[in-house]
């Protein structure tokens, strides 16, 4: 059994109203906006008890769809992606709330985060 749970996803959209619709109407998310100057960054809790969180991202640089594994230490973990093929492609940030995360690529090309939720929370 693995103790690195996926535990949010992200949903990156040129067109954040419409992907947001999309997912509201057919699985029942809602929404709710916590964008800033980056733009828009709207988070649902989707599955509730039995599922992930995540996040449609409004952006302008093309559409994607990345899954985020929840880990003790980001920095081990780049250096262990890196070690095994893979790439750092956004090294480790520590965002003002605490939590740390980094994006991945993995060595079919494909894109992964990785984050340690901020202490306590």
């Amino acid at each position: 059994m693995s103790s690195t749970p996926v535990t949010w996803f992200e949903i990156g959209s040129d067109r954040p109203d419409e992907a947001q619709r999309f997912y509201a109407d057919l699985f029942g998310w809602s929404f709710e906006e916590q964008g800033g100057p980056a733009g828009s960054y709207r988070q649902t809790a989707a599955g509730g008890e039995r599922g992930i969180g995540g996040a449609i991202r409004g952006t302008d640089t093309g559409n994607y769809a990345i899954f985020y594994a929840e880990v003790a230490d980001v920095a081990e973990i780049c250096r262990r992606a890196e070690a095994t093929g893979g790439a750092v492609v956004t090294a480790p940030v520590t965002t003002p709330a605490g939590l740390v995360r980094a994006l991945l690529r993995d060595p079919s090309g494909n894109l992964l985060g990785v984050f340690t939720p901020p202490v306590g929370g």
